[in-house]
């Protein structure tokens, strides 16, 4: 059985993107620290906890497992932390990552499918943003993916090195069959907070702005569902493995959902009110974030099938309601 290489695969999208592989008859092997995954996530291969700092760790899990290819979606990913503390960002997203790709090359595993972001393009409101839109990034999160990007490329010019990059949107839903879900420490995604909300597990929740040029005041973002996106992430890999060159791939559907919006399908979805405040803009949120992705679309045959904003609240409550992991 081939062997697929996930960093950060005890996370929330790097889980699902795992059960995907396995589903395709892959093995996936899970790097992870575990300082923010969970154990009881990684059920579809084996885990080996190594920090992607450490080069002789890595030689030995390349030499030890021999994947074709890598997955990679290890990173620190909180906007406001990255504000206060740019330096964990740098070391981990670019140090981390440089170190990653060296141990590739060296190895010879020259096919990467990159997690990328939305906030390597900063903000552009008004705007559809495609692939070829500008990249601002406004905080260190964002500007250390985009730098990684450009690692990709120099590699790709000096070793070979076959990418596919990822820049996706907001991520939301659960695993349909209840298998895996959304659980950070601490929590700062709306839909899982809402629900937190609900569920009397928080006393309410603020609603940071209400005066942006938008249908109702409230910023708008472009949701899809984690299911939707771990299907992308095989997609890509395909792509390379058909000897396809690197590419770049916007992964959203196209429409926006305001929060007032999300508000109100997530009581529809749980038959409950959720508390809620209102209060000022925070800095740096812009006020639409929309993708096109016809691009992943046309080229990887690609279809967020599950992303309804119904069904990603659905399945979202659904884990909620669950327990989640324990560990």
């Amino acid at each position: 059985m081939e062997r697929v290489l996930v960093t950060g695969g005890a996370g929330y999208i790097g889980a699902h993107a795992c059960k995907a592989l396995a589903a395709r008859g892959f093995l996936p092997v899970v790097v992870d620290t575990l300082a923010t995954g969970w154990r009881d996530a990684v059920q579809f291969g084996p885990l080996v906890e190594v920090d992607l700092s450490d080069r002789a760790a890595l030689d030995a899990v390349f030499a030890d497992h021999a994947p074709v290819a890598v997955m990679h979606f290890a990173a620190s990913s909180l906007v406001g932390e990255a504000r206060q503390n740019p330096g964990k960002y740098w070391r981990n997203n670019v140090l981390g990552s440089l170190t990653l790709v060296e141990a590739m090359v060296a190895a010879g595993c020259l096919d990467l499918v990159f997690s990328s972001t939305c906030a390597t393009y900063g903000q552009q409101d008004g705007v559809v943003l495609t692939e070829d839109s500008p990249q601002t990034p406004l905080n260190a999160y964002g500007s250390s993916k985009r730098a990684v990007e450009e690692i990709l490329r120099d590699f790709g010019a000096s070793a070979g090195l076959r990418s596919v990059i990822f820049r996706y949107f907001n991520v939301a839903g659960a695993d349909p069959d209840g298998d895996l879900g959304e659980q950070h420490r601490p929590e700062t995604h709306l839909i899982p907070l809402i629900l937190e909300a609900i569920d009397g597990q928080r006393p309410g929740l603020v609603i940071n702005g209400t005066d942006y040029p938008t249908h109702d005041g409230t910023c708008v973002r472009d949701y899809v569902h984690v299911s939707d996106l771990a299907d992308a992430h095989v997609r890509g890999l395909d792509w390379l493995r058909a000897g396809h060159g690197s590419r770049v791939f916007n992964l959203g559907t196209g429409a926006g959902f305001s929060v007032r919006e999300v508000l109100s399908q997530a009581r529809v979805a749980t038959g409950k009110t959720v508390p809620h405040d209102f209060g000022p803009r925070r800095g740096g949120d812009a006020a639409v974030l929309v993708s096109g992705s016809s691009r992943a679309i046309h080229d990887l045959g690609w279809s967020p099938e599950r992303s309804s904003l119904k069904m990603m609240i659905q399945d979202a409550w659904a884990w909620h309601k669950s327990g989640g992991f324990k560990r």
